[in-house]
């Protein structure tokens, strides 16, 4: 039996100020799998995310990313992630190129193989034209292509991907999403946060809904999506939500 990509186990969050954004949380992600993580803002998805990358320290709970105790083997496990964030946290004058070769430094990657890994990136995400221009000057598809490839500049084996295509428009959209597939296809794990439930539907085969720092529902997208009213009234039910929350995503 293969060891899982991702295994989190109770996991407690709990802030200086006593707010508790994740409670007993509990889930497990194959290798090879197309995870989605849903929920409303505050529901305890970043959290959750920023415990398994080592922004935040879980207050209880382990989690394990292949098998590797996230805090106790905090480098080993964190050389295995990659992280693609919604905000664009990035030195706007830099370069793509600057961007991606810095990470791949903070990896400790010798500098050649970093060069053979961003002319390959450059090349995958049709950033070759753009390379050399700084970030601020991208447009907003661009800008979520060099933090994509920012986050796979290592090679990681499990991506984390926290609302990547929001602000980017329908066409552009799409073209991510076939990079992602692509990705997938590759065999790396993925685990996608979004709002965009079409998103989600069109690229996820296990899917885990979290309300209140918790998993409200938890399936393959067959079993959360395929009942009346689909992924949508799926998504209402488990999170208490009004309809009108979610037609605006």
């Amino acid at each position: 039996m293969s060891i899982p990509a991702l295994k989190i186990n109770n996991l407690r969050k709990v802030y200086r100020r006593g707010t508790v954004a994740v409670e007993e949380l509990s889930l497990t992600i194959a290798e090879g799998e197309f995870f989605g993580f849903l929920g409303p803002n505050g529901a305890g998805k970043s959290t959750t995310i920023h415990c398994v990358t080592g922004i935040a320290e879980p207050s209880a709970g382990t989690i394990e990313i292949f098998g590797l105790d996230s805090v106790k083997d905090y480098r080993e496990a964190r050389r295995l992630v990659g992280l693609c964030p919604q905000e664009f946290n990035v030195d706007p004058f830099a370069t793509p190129r600057q961007i991606v070769d810095w990470m791949g430094g903070y990896f400790g990657m010798p500098a050649r193989l970093r060069k053979e890994r961003i002319d390959m990136l450059m090349e995958k995400f049709d950033l070759v034209a753009h390379q050399k221009k700084q970030f601020r000057e991208l447009s907003g598809g661009l800008k979520r292509r060099v933090v994509l490839a920012r986050a796979l500049v290592h090679d990681p084996q499990l991506i984390i991907l926290d609302e990547p295509t929001a602000g980017v428009d329908v066409e552009l959209r799409r073209v991510l999403w076939r990079y992602l597939a692509e990705i997938n296809k590759d065999g790396k794990t993925i685990l996608l946060t979004s709002h965009y439930l079409e998103e989600v539907e069109r690229l996820c085969r296990q899917i885990a809904i979290v309300a209140k720092g918790r998993i409200a529902r938890l399936g393959s997208k067959e079993e959360i999506a395929g009942g009346p009213g689909g992924l949508e009234q799926a998504y209402l039910v488990a999170t208490g939500a009004e309809a009108d929350h979610v037609a605006g995503q």
